[in-house]
């Protein structure tokens, strides 16, 4: 038996929270060594570049694909696929350092098959929000819409949780309404960027699918269900 006194104080992240962090910063760790000439030789130096021309979601390319009605697997994995490419360190940072605090909580109670659902289902209804409205020559790429989708988890458990407490459940979406009003302030001061459609998306899919993953949502569906028939 473990004595008290030997434990951590802290809980050990998700194995799949801290998988999908390493490949999001081993990739830059990758790019910057190579640009800056320390592994691959010359041609290193277009890493990010052909990686992103290659993984990024495109708006256009999906265009392309409803009109032609052909769907190669190669641009369909870019649903999938443009969460692990940024466009500099910093970018990946941020985004691994968020996935890194909401997966952890997310995880503890919803499990790693969660987490990873609402990582990868947030992105691609992300992405595919992102085309329909937008429809932007620009690029998607980056975890932010992954990232809140893990959001919208977090912000589900903590809806949940007030409720219980019978405090106003409201206050579940302050993150959210934090991190909306630094995007438009960014926006404003460095020109609008129309990838906050993306995010947002990722944010609503992710707290409705937490409604079913979380213990007990499954039950309580059906149970609803059975109960109008």
């Amino acid at each position: 038996m473990t004595h008290p006194h030997n434990e951590s104080p802290l809980n050990p992240l998700p194995p799949v929270v801290i998988a999908l962090f390493l490949v999001i910063v081993g990739l830059e760790v990758v790019f910057n060594l190579g640009a800056r000439g320390l592994i691959g030789g010359p041609q290193a130096v277009g890493w990010r570049l052909g990686t992103l021309e290659r993984f990024a979601f495109s708006a256009e390319i999906f265009a392309w694909m409803r009109e032609s009605g052909r769907w190669p697997i190669e641009h369909v994995m870019r649903f999938v696929s443009y969460p692990f490419v940024h466009a500099s360190f910093t970018h990946a940072l941020f985004a691994g350092v968020m996935l890194l605090a909401l997966g952890k909580m997310v995880g503890e109670v919803m499990g790693s098959l969660a987490v990873l659902l609402l990582f990868f289902v947030s992105a691609a209804g992300g992405a595919l929000v992102y085309a329909l409205l937008v429809g932007s020559s620009t690029p998607l790429i980056g975890a932010y819409p992954a990232v809140y989708g893990l959001i919208g988890g977090f912000t589900y458990l903590l809806w949940l949780r007030l409720g219980q407490l019978g405090e106003k459940q409201m206050r579940a979406f302050t993150l959210i309404g934090f991190l909306l009003v630094i995007q438009l302030i960014f926006g404003l001061l460095f020109g609008a960027n129309a990838e906050w459609v993306a995010d947002l998306a990722g944010f609503v899919i992710g707290f409705a699918m937490s409604t079913l993953l979380v213990p007990g949502g499954w039950a309580k569906l059906v149970d609803r269900l059975r109960q109008r028939n």
